[in-house]
């Protein structure tokens, strides 16, 4: 019976998330929150003592609920799977500088030799074989050995890249998700935060305001949070989807300078 292999990225992702839970909360609970609670405490004395108090926006409150501690852990998860999507990139870009078939130039290459130069790309190293430039290449050569067909070469390449194109477009999915997903959870601490606020609607009838402000407080401050985090990532997947895209658009442009142009049919 074949043994499934778990694919690389997805355990990457799994790992990347679980240590981002950890951390974020660690920090929340030994840090954050223990310095809201007490700029509350002492925020709400000086009030009690002062009638013309008024109060600062401290960022350990304004970071210490249960929404904002969701947005950090799924921003920093973010950040891990576009760092190693950014990686992979990088790596297959540097196949770029690299003469992957050794052609001279001036050299014709016919439909009989393309054996011998399927065994250069051949010859990677494993990692390096499944990248996209050593994949198209070796089609390229199959085809022209195949077709002996230099438009046929040049269409099959084509739609090679359209399809690695939209294969790593869909690969952005998930930071997307996640990028759609921190503002609705900003939301959700918006709607927590409003719910609470009239649920003490009597005590503030009767001059105690205290825990609507505060209630008020979360709604507000989960949001902005949440809307913050969004924009730098989004701002980071634009950053992203522009590498891959440049990526595919050299990779070809190389393929065209490299290989099909020094084709020749009989």
């Amino acid at each position: 019976m074949k043994r499934k292999n778990i694919p690389v990225e997805f355990v990457y992702q799994l790992f990347a998330l679980i240590i981002s839970v950890i951390l974020v909360h660690a920090v929340y609970v030994s840090v954050v929150r223990p310095n809201a609670a007490e700029v509350i405490v002492e925020q709400n004395e000086r009030a009690k003592e002062n009638s013309d108090f008024i109060r600062e926006r401290s960022t350990w409150v304004l970071i210490k609920d249960f929404e904002q501690e969701a947005c950090f852990i799924l921003m920093f998860w973010a950040l891990a799977i576009m760092g190693y999507k950014s990686a992979t990139i990088l790596s297959e870009r540097k196949l770029l500088d690299v003469d992957l078939v050794q052609i001279a130039e001036g050299m014709r290459i016919l439909p009989e030799d393309t054996r011998e130069f399927s065994r250069q790309v051949q010859a990677l190293p494993d990692e390096q074989r499944t990248m996209v430039l050593p994949r198209a290449l070796l089609n390229a050569l199959r085809r022209f050995s195949t077709t002996r067909s230099i438009q046929d070469v040049s269409s099959s390449t084509h739609t090679i890249f359209e399809s690695e194109a939209d294969r790593l477009e869909s690969e952005l999915s998930m930071i997307r998700y996640i990028s759609w997903a921190i503002p609705s959870i900003g939301f959700i601490g918006t709607v927590r935060g409003i719910g609470e606020a009239l649920a003490q609607a009597d005590k503030a009838v009767q001059g105690d305001i205290a825990g609507v402000t505060q209630s008020l407080g979360v709604a507000f401050n989960s949001t902005f949070i949440a809307l913050l985090i969004s924009i730098f990532l989004m701002f980071l997947v634009y950053q992203i989807q522009l590498l891959q895209e440049r990526l595919v658009f050299d990779s070809e442009n190389y393929l065209d300078d490299k290989l099909i142009r020094h084709m020749k049919s009989d």
